[in-house]
């Protein structure tokens, strides 16, 4: 019996390749696993809040749990009925939106590499600062779910929290459709963030989303939530979202792992979208206009002045971590409790837990009229001693006082944001609302000072908190 030399080579071909499948492969894939299994074991050591187990779960392992969920079950259900649909076409919609949501973390990818390279890229660009850590932070309870509440002024939050917390726990990110550009999905999908369409109104997806959210609270996996939904246009602490914190609070069991959320504030002296965020609010349409190529050549003139060594940085970064909050202990403690106020208390701590930094100090100086060059020392006193009396979280440089007008009027002019005219030091018309974007949180901080914060519909003051 005689063989076409190609058939021969097709034949053993897929020989090979079942030999590979059911023999090295296999193996080769027991080889890594154990070596990260020893890895993460090397690691949860010295992590405060070791990873949980469920992050460690392969990928499809974890979609195939969350859509036999009974209650994304259901869900499936009722979508088939409401919508005239087979069922089976409703669970192949949920299965899609849980292959969308959920992450494929990799604890080598994140600590090997995300976490080195969100110190790199910090210390580049910002002198970081590390503000108030409250004290009661290291007595929480090793078993509960910590969910860090962050305020959300720059994209660079993501970078800058990663590497502060890299020591405590690994966090888990809820990131919106931008992140979802290859290659930047894979990296954020291996740093186990989940993708979240923020404006879907479609009632599985947002039942699978919940399921989800629901599912690695439960499990004790870290969390960081930006509940403001987006980047802050106006610089100031904006009104919380309820989503993923009413998915958090209505399957909450007071008989099992307590959630604590730790109020997260975070200052810039420098926001790198400062201008398309302040376009954004005079336009009234949350729209950022930026090309890729206008960003390129950002990137570009930025790294061309760190080779030659003329990149003086974006100034401070500071991050704050507030007094923790139970939600046990809350809704003990609460005769009505709602997610609307406690998204207002958390809120209010965050902005009580801001960093007041030279750059957002002397712009609310600003902000208050014309001065002249020699009564705004006098002026910037004034404020950072309200400010003090107040209980702010000041990170001004060692020197006091009136180094921090100095840099921070430096930048403030070097930018053309503040000129000297006629009647003192102003900003151009053309500018004012960039001046008023830095002086926001520091204005806000005060205002919450004075009882006068806002949130949700509930006045919030210091002694309600």
């Amino acid at each position: 019996m005689e063989l076409p030399v190609w058939l021969l080579v097709l034949v053993l071909g897929f020989a090979g390749i079942a030999a590979l499948d059911r023999v090295l492969v296999p193996s080769v894939r027991w080889f890594l696993r154990r070596r990260m299994e020893r890895f993460v074991a090397r690691l949860n050591l010295r992590l405060e809040r070791p990873i949980q187990p469920f992050r460690l779960m392969r990928r499809q392992d974890m979609i195939v749990r969350l859509v036999h969920d009974p209650k994304v079950m259901q869900a499936v259900v009722d979508y088939a009925h409401e919508n005239g649909v087979p069922e089976s076409v409703a669970f192949d919609k949920a299965r899609s939106y849980a292959r969308e949501i959920v992450p494929a973390f990799s604890a080598s990818v994140y600590f090997g590499f995300a976490t080195r390279a969100a110190r790199r890229i910090s210390r580049l660009l910002y002198r970081v600062r590390i503000g108030r850590v409250d004290g009661r932070l290291a007595h929480i309870d090793r078993q509960a779910t910590v969910v860090f509440v962050m305020n959300h002024r720059s994209n660079m939050d993501y970078v800058l929290v990663t590497w502060l917390v890299a020591g405590r726990s690994a966090l888990s990110y809820a990131v919106g459709e931008w992140a979802r550009v290859w290659p930047l999905s894979r990296l954020f999908r291996a740093m186990g963030a989940y993708f979240i369409r923020r404006s879907s109104r479609n009632t599985l997806y947002r039942r699978v989303l919940a399921r989800y959210v629901q599912m690695v609270t439960a499990e004790g996996v870290t969390q960081a939530l930006f509940p403001e939904g987006g980047l802050s246009l106006d610089g100031r602490v904006g009104a919380p979202r309820m989503g993923l914190l009413n998915y958090i609070v209505t399957d909450f069991d007071p008989a099992g792992r307590d959630v604590i959320f730790v109020p997260v504030g975070i200052a810039y002296d420098r926001v790198l979208e400062d201008r398309l965020l302040v376009e954004a609010a005079q336009s009234g349409v949350r729209k950022f206009r930026a090309s890729p190529l206008s960003i390129a050549a950002f990137i570009a003139r930025m790294l061309w002045r760190v080779v030659r060594r003329r990149f003086p940085g974006f100034g401070s970064a500071a991050v704050a971590f507030g007094a923790p909050v139970s939600l046990r202990g809350y809704l003990d403690s609460t005769d009505e409790p709602s997610t609307e106020a406690l998204g207002a208390r958390l809120m209010a701590e965050v902005v009580l837990t801001l960093p007041i930094l030279s750059v957002p100090l002397v712009a609310a100086a600003l902000a208050e009229g014309p001065v002249l060059r020699s009564e705004l020392a006098a002026r910037v006193e004034g404020l950072a001693s309200q400010l003090r009396r107040a209980g702010a979280v000041m990170k001004l440089p060692p020197q006091g006082v009136p180094a921090a007008l100095a840099e921070g009027l430096r930048t403030l002019e070097a930018r053309g944001i503040v000129v000297d005219g006629p009647f003192g030091l102003h900003p151009p018309a053309d500018k004012a609302d960039l001046l008023r974007f830095y002086a926001g949180a520091v204005l806000q901080r005060l205002e919450a000072e004075e009882g006068l914060l806002q949130r949700g519909g509930h006045k919030i003051t210091k002694h309600s908190l």
